[in-house]
């Protein structure tokens, strides 16, 4: 299984009741053997251009894991969900999700260091 992320650009009426739409794409996920680490609901915002007449889309994000077959086909039932606008699936490299992990933990050790030496000096 490999690192996926997932965008979807969501039709802008969906914004109030948005939870059926999620629940599709996730069940086609999970019915072609994917796994979701991770979502987040970016929420309603303005797009650079018209898409299907629409000036805005709720974006919502999704990183997952997949086997090698599934990104065709959730791609294919992708392209005919009418409740989606856009959609984006890509690979995530490996390498830059551990330097963004290893720059996360030297940032938490400087910040604890500094906290130490501040209560140290009284601050």
């Amino acid at each position: 299984m490999k690192d996926y992320e997932l965008t979807v650009l969501f039709h802008p009426d969906l914004e109030m009741n948005l939870d059926p739409a999620v629940d599709k794409v996730k069940k086609l996920i999970e019915s072609n053997g994917g796994k979701i680490t991770k979502e987040e609901n970016d929420g309603k915002k303005r797009l650079a251009y018209k898409i299907s007449n629409q000036e805005f889309a709720v974006y919502y994000y999704i990183d997952l894991e997949l086997p090698a077959e599934a990104p065709a086909k959730i791609s294919s039932a992708m392209n005919i969900n009418d409740e989606v606008l856009r959609y984006l699936l890509v690979r995530t490299d490996e390498r830059k999700a551990k330097f963004a992990a290893r720059h996360a933990a030297k940032a938490t050790n400087e910040d604890e260091e500094e906290g130490t030496i501040n209560s140290e000096k009284g601050e």
